[in-house]
């Protein structure tokens, strides 16, 4: 499979915050999925931390939901080009998840699967810190199927391939290992300020 390169021919704004190479998308938020929407009823949906942990958990919707409430208020970046400006996601910190469960001081990086199979490589120093979380609510709503529901990744500072869609868990690893797209010609990392979106930029 050949990585896309995106829209081409679109509106470039020079507008503040926009990392190079991309559109403001405005009020619009393009669907793009590598595969099949799956229908995840909420009372279904499960997260796992794994791998170099001192303690596997897994937790459902309900149980997520009493970890300390946390979200994220900024812009999202597509490595198709669009940008999207003042959105706003409500969940968790994911260092509360990672912290329940104890990373060893082995772990360097992390896989995160998605319940459809999709995975995405992550160094764990973009996923602490207050820097992703996993999130069940967009502009107050329950977030919508087509965007991830019942809940997703969200790691806002790198391209949002990286943000998995309809999250399952996190495998935490001592190596960096491809995930999809990755192994598919895209960036290891997905810095949208370096336009890290394919391998070798």
């Amino acid at each position: 499979m050949n990585p896309t390169r995106g829209f081409t021919g679109r509106p470039r704004a020079a507008r503040p915050g926009l990392p190079p190479g991309q559109y403001d998308a405005g009020d619009d938020w393009p669907v793009l999925s590598a595969e099949v929407t799956p229908e995840i009823a909420p009372a279904d949906w499960t997260f796992r931390v794994g791998g170099l942990v001192a303690e596997p958990r897994t937790w459902d919707l309900a149980q997520a939901r009493l970890l300390p409430a946390s979200g994220y208020a900024g812009d999202i970046h597509c490595v198709t080009g669009w940008s999207k400006f003042g959105v706003r996601f409500g969940g968790v910190s994911l260092d509360a998840f990672l912290d329940a469960a104890g990373p060893l001081p082995s772990a360097t990086h992390a896989v995160a699967h998605a319940h459809t199979g999709y995975t995405a490589n992550l160094p764990l120093a973009d996923l602490t810190g207050g820097r992703a979380w996993i999130v069940w609510e967009y502009d107050g709503e329950p977030l919508a199927a087509e965007h991830g529901g019942p809940a997703r990744l969200v790691v806002p500072h790198l391209y949002f391939w990286k943000s998995v869609k309809w999250i399952a868990g996190l495998e935490l690893l001592d190596h960096d290992e491809p995930g999809f797209w990755e192994r598919n010609g895209y960036h290891a990392r997905g810095n949208p300020w370096e336009e890290q979106r394919y391998a070798g930029d």
